[in-house]
């Protein structure tokens, strides 16, 4: 378990956390909890954003890991991290509504960003975000990622993803290119 001087700790995600990730995700995203914070999705889209199942399957998905981070012994913030090659893949980035704005996701995005360049080596970190959501973009943006232009359509019609309250949504991959090489000694 890593330990920063924030009081926060990093640790993978187990099976016995599937059920408490499934909550802070949804309050993070979804619903009138959501609102609490500055990320929530609750004008453009209703119902889960995720479920026990596709939590589990990043859990134990090969090249994956789902980063728990825990303050004081209580789960605040997620991000699953998928390695691809020459880059990773981040999604599934959650942070306690009641703790946004506090600098914790920022906390979390650049521990995210150091383990995958440290321990597969990594070049860049790629995400996808509802092209929509620009404070949301923006934010990354001002953390190095810039936006590609490539879209990907949304999952219109699958509900565990969500029920659309427009009809543009998509999503664009975002970029960040990270310092090169692995850690010399861990």
């Amino acid at each position: 378990m890593d330990t920063t001087s924030t009081g926060l700790s990093f640790r993978d995600a187990t099976d016995a956390d599937v059920d408490v990730l499934v909550a802070l995700v949804e309050s993070a995203y979804r619903g009138d909890s959501s609102r609490a914070g500055w990320t929530t999705e609750a004008d453009i889209l209703e119902g889960q954003r995720t479920d026990p199942e596709g939590v589990l399957e990043v859990v134990r998905a090969p090249g994956s890991r789902l980063l728990t981070v825990e303050r004081d012994g209580r789960v605040v913030a997620c991000c699953q991290l998928e390695h691809r090659g020459e880059h990773a893949y981040f999604g599934m980035f959650a942070v306690s509504p009641e703790q946004q704005g506090g600098g914790l996701g920022k906390a979390v995005l650049a521990e995210a960003e150091r383990q995958v360049r440290e321990h597969w080596g990594v070049t860049e970190m790629h995400m996808t975000v509802i092209s929509v959501r620009d404070d949301l973009i923006a934010w990354y943006e001002r953390r190095g990622y810039r936006r590609t232009g490539r879209m990907t359509p949304f999952p219109y019609g699958d509900e565990r993803f969500g029920i659309p309250q427009r009809d543009d949504l998509r999503f664009e991959l975002l970029v960040k290119p990270l310092a090169c090489g692995r850690a010399s000694a861990e």
